[in-house]
């Protein structure tokens, strides 16, 4: 997700509008899911009177909920953050397809490979926190009904054409959001969970992925509309 946020979204924002605008339109994203995410009640694990006394199995339990709560938490608000990131997805591939319907299916092939990694970053947090595998496909498959929606809200309420430059603020925008969710829910949790060295080795392998895959959806990309 940070790889798609500055390598990807803020990237290319500022290439195309500048980059004081592409900035502003970055940390306004920022700014909105900061306010948004503090009206979300957080659930905490920070240790009280019970988890000093956690040598008691039922308070080791009750902390262990705290966890699964907090990991249910943070997958929700990637689940948002992707959403929000595959909606614009979804008007590229509509567009796309009005060019060229051959420039759609390859773009569509494209996306849907480079969804998977997504898919995956919101499922596992709420396999954990569920122990349910029909509740982790359930919420990663709803993230991934914001592409067709794109599509239907291009088709039928902007049948002429969107602005460029609002498209790449707002996809800017996105990437600020999705910025901010990475380093203020995902990354304290992996820190938490598998310690700082293997979290941070993580965030580097996920980046190449992530920049793997956007290099493979670049070159399926025709020249006028590479990202």
């Amino acid at each position: 997700m940070l790889s798609i946020s500055f390598l990807d979204l803020a990237h290319n924002a500022m290439n195309s509008i500048g980059f004081l605008k592409g900035n502003l339109w970055f940390f306004a994203g920022v700014i909105f899911f900061a306010i948004v995410a503090n009206f979300i009640p957080e659930p905490t694990i920070a240790p009280g009177s019970d988890a000093r006394n956690k040598k008691n199995n039922g308070d080791e339990k009750d902390l262990m909920k705290r966890h699964r709560r907090q990991v249910l938490y943070s997958g929700v608000i990637t689940a948002i953050g992707i959403s929000l990131h595959n909606f614009p997805e979804g008007m590229a591939v509509f567009l796309g397809s009005i060019k060229d319907l051959r420039v759609g299916l390859n773009l569509a092939l494209a996306i849907a490979l480079h969804n998977i990694p997504e898919g995956v970053a919101v499922a596992l947090p709420v396999y954990f926190a569920t122990q349910s595998k029909w509740q982790a496909f359930k919420l990663a498959t709803l993230s991934g009904f914001a592409e067709p929606l794109g599509v239907v809200i291009v088709a039928y309420l902007f049948p002429s054409s969107i602005s460029p430059e609002i498209l790449e603020g707002l996809l800017g925008s996105v990437g600020g959001v999705m910025a901010f969710l990475t380093l203020h829910e995902m990354l304290p949790l992996a820190f938490d969970y598998a310690g700082q060295k293997q979290a941070v080795k993580a965030v580097f392998l996920g980046m190449a992925f992530m920049s793997a895959s956007l290099y493979f959806l670049e070159i399926s990309l025709p020249g006028e509309m590479s990202l």
